[in-house]
């Protein structure tokens, strides 16, 4: 019988991919069918980490110009995060899978503070675990937070699920010639300025010695796919 290639992932998934074909707020089909892949990914014994973005209910990095400060605005990203995170732990419980959501920021009626020893004990029992509140610290992205928690929880790959099926030299939307890389360097990222991740949480990868793979979360079966190491998306790696 075929085994997973990992034992321990984290699965990041974008705020815009919580949308669905609605572009915001959280649709709760689509929520549903990503719920219904990763309690496939549990049954196989996979211990499953989650970082969620906010970007469907809100950008704080876009904001500057509304007159809120970029700190507040990104604070209000944070919250966002939170919402999505309780989502998706609804939609988890709902089919039987058991959820737990630690959170940067406290807020004790809604989640567990993050607590490293705690949630290495959720994911020994089978829990999957889901951080929200990014970082916990403006200016920094929800790409950094998946970084950083990929490091502390000692995760053997970052899945970072998108809308596109990898990384391309430019927007494969405007561009119908843009090259696709089906494995690049953290390096190369920087370098030539793709925006796969942010520069801070490319460059913790790095150090640490994370891979990542970037995929389109809209095909059905594609996180399966990734725990197998079947060749989807783009690996990106030292």
């Amino acid at each position: 019988m075929k085994q997973p290639q990992y034992s321990r992932i984290l699965l990041k998934i974008s705020g815009e991919a919580l949308a669905g074909e609605k572009g915001f707020g959280i649709d709760n089909d689509t929520v549903a069918g990503i719920a219904k892949e990763i309690k496939d990914v549990v049954e196989l014994g996979v211990q499953v980490v989650i970082v969620v973005g906010g970007g469907n209910i809100w950008r704080g990095a876009d904001k500057g110009a509304s007159g809120i400060d970029r700190s507040t605005a990104d604070y209000m990203g944070m919250l966002a995060t939170i919402m999505n995170s309780l989502a998706i732990q609804g939609s988890l419980e709902r089919i039987g899978v058991p959820t737990r959501v630690q959170s940067s920021i406290e807020m004790k009626e809604v989640a567990e503070p993050f607590i490293r020893r705690r949630a290495l004990r959720h994911l020994e029992k089978g829990r999957v675990v889901i951080f929200g509140g990014g970082t916990g610290n403006p200016y920094f992205s929800t790409d950094t937070a998946a970084a950083l928690r990929a490091t502390e929880m000692n995760c053997e790959i970052i899945l970072m699920a998108k809308k596109v099926d990898g990384v391309y030299d430019q927007d494969p939307h405007v561009y119908p010639d843009a090259k696709f890389y089906s494995k690049i360097s953290f390096r190369d990222v920087l370098n030539q300025g793709l925006k796969v991740m942010d520069a801070t949480a490319a460059s913790l990868c790095m150090e640490n010695d994370i891979n990542l793979l970037v995929f389109n979360l809209t095909v059905k079966g594609n996180i399966i796919k990734a725990v197998f190491g079947e060749k989807i998306g783009t690996i990106v790696g030292r």
